[in-house]
């Protein structure tokens, strides 16, 4: 019988098949922080996550190789991308009898055996993630916080690694991984249909949030946006199936502790009035959604201070008010990324067309002054087609639109929409809008198109994140 993975990681040998990935690199780093001796392996794209690894010291084979499997390895872990099946590395280690888990099959062994909250939705995860662990840090919990995304109050890494009493990680929606996760907490961020190459419909997706929320012990806590019509319908059905798990409610139409009102913009900055006794909250990162994500994060650490020391204080609210105005955000989300001849230039790797949408909107408020220029490059054939009409009105509020084929990453080779049909709907409905075979064929154009004063932002899941360091840098590549 395979024996269980392992809670004491000290010294244990595992190696990671797709660690470049941004969870698959999250999980190595914080498998390392917890005494771990780790290797792995990807494809040789550069990726974000290449300059993480290379700074956490985790050596990494570009091309997978049965000869990158160590002999000594004791587990292997694998991302979703890659299947036992086919993928040689992982052969070889079936035939050497080495166990195997998937990333979130291991992410769901962390979780065990502490207290553990899960953090889900289909929008809001990573940053939701992000603000929490930087509360928890600041809190002085006995914590592991795991994020898909680099945070900048951890270095710009994705892992922050006090203790093992309590873990924080994102949870995944996306072929129901999270449930693997085993949560005493969940925060729900939002419900929505996406991910069509797998969910049928919006209640097939329901319908795996509910699963996931059912996991909850007795005593649990369901923290749910209850602004967001998906994670209200799901709280709703939660309450009254299951009368021991407390549903706490967060946003402009919840009530009590963490009602969200008097929401004010300016430039740099959104401020508002939190809970029925109206406590003032700042934040420095940009959009409505970060409002949500911020309160969110302090249910969570309040709910959590409640179980380490008995209370949520008030010394503890002003720790976690501090920490958030200091919030500078994570990698891919609202990110700076630099700045060249007077033009910002960012970053976002929201792909869903709401995610898209809020993005945008909170760069207008944010950033009052400057002409919002947009690269998006779609993320999968079948979420293009699926929500094509969304996407077509999601980029209203940019004030120029550059788009680009699909991605279509490792899930889908080919579909019935493509991003030329998404360009061609997109300029019957407005103009200032170009299309592009390649990213890198933008650039010359956008050395040209860019003014000093704009605002230049990537925006998908795919590799055109790259177009704007290339005009950091003044040069093609």
């Amino acid at each position: 019988m395979v024996e269980p993975f392992p809670r004491d990681l000290r010294r244990r040998r595992l190696h990671f098949v797709g660690i470049k990935g941004a969870g698959m690199s999250a999980l190595a780093e914080l498998c390392v922080l917890k005494g771990a001796r780790v290797s792995g392996s990807d494809t040789a794209e550069i990726f974000p996550t290449d300059r993480v690894l290379r700074e956490a010291r985790i050596a990494f084979a570009e091309g997978f190789d049965a000869g990158n499997v160590p002999n000594d390895a004791e587990w292997v872990i694998y991302s979703g991308a890659y299947r036992p099946s086919t993928n040689v590395e992982l052969l070889h280690a079936a035939r050497l009898g080495i166990p195997m888990l998937e990333y979130s099959e291991a992410v769901g062994a962390l979780s065990r055996g502490c207290v553990s909250a899960g953090i889900t939705g289909t929008h809001g995860k990573s940053t939701t993630t992000a603000m929490t662990g930087t509360l928890l840090a600041a809190l002085g919990l006995d914590v592991s916080v795991l994020v898909a995304a680099g945070v900048a109050d951890f270095g710009g890494h994705p892992v922050f690694h006090a203790g093992d009493i309590y873990f924080v990680a994102e949870s995944d929606e996306y072929r129901r991984h999270f449930l693997s996760f085993r949560p005493t907490r969940i925060v729900m961020t939002s419900v929505e249909f996406d991910h069509p190459d797998y969910f049928g419909d919006l209640e097939d997706v329901i319908d795996a949030f509910l699963s996931y929320a059912e996991l909850l012990p007795t005593g649990g806590e369901l923290i749910y946006c209850r602004d967001d019509a998906g994670a209200a319908r799901v709280a709703s059905v939660v309450r009254d199936r299951r009368r021991d798990i407390r549903c706490v409610p967060y946003g402009a139409t919840a009530e009590g502790a963490f009602l969200v009102r008097e929401v004010r913009r300016r430039s740099g900055a959104i401020e508002f009035r939190l809970g029925e006794r109206g406590t003032d909250v700042e934040l420095r990162v940009p959009g409505d959604h970060n409002v949500l994500n911020a309160t969110a994060s302090i249910a969570l650490a309040s709910s959590l201070c409640v179980d380490d020391h008995g209370e949520f204080t008030e010394n503890d609210l002003a720790v976690c008010l501090d920490r958030l105005v200091a919030f500078r955000g994570t990698t891919r989300r609202s990110e700076v990324v630099g700045e060249r001849n007077g033009v910002l230039v960012m970053d976002d790797y929201g792909h869903h067309p709401t995610a898209v949408r809020k993005t945008i909107a909170g760069l207008r408020d944010f950033y009052p002054a400057r002409r919002v220029v947009v690269d998006f490059m779609p993320h999968t054939y079948s979420r293009t087609a699926a929500l094509f009409d969304e996407f077509v009105a999601a980029f209203d509020r940019a004030d120029m639109l550059i788009l680009h084929p699909v991605y279509s990453s490792a899930r889908e080779t080919s579909g019935r929409v493509s991003g030329f049909d998404l360009y061609k709907a997109v300029s019957d409905r407005r103009d200032n809008v170009f299309y592009f075979d390649d990213y890198q064929d933008a650039f010359r154009f956008l050395v040209d198109a860019l003014s000093p004063g704009d605002l230049f932002l990537t925006l998908g899941a795919g590799d055109n994140w790259k177009l704007g360091r290339m005009l950091l840098e003044g040069r093609n590549v």
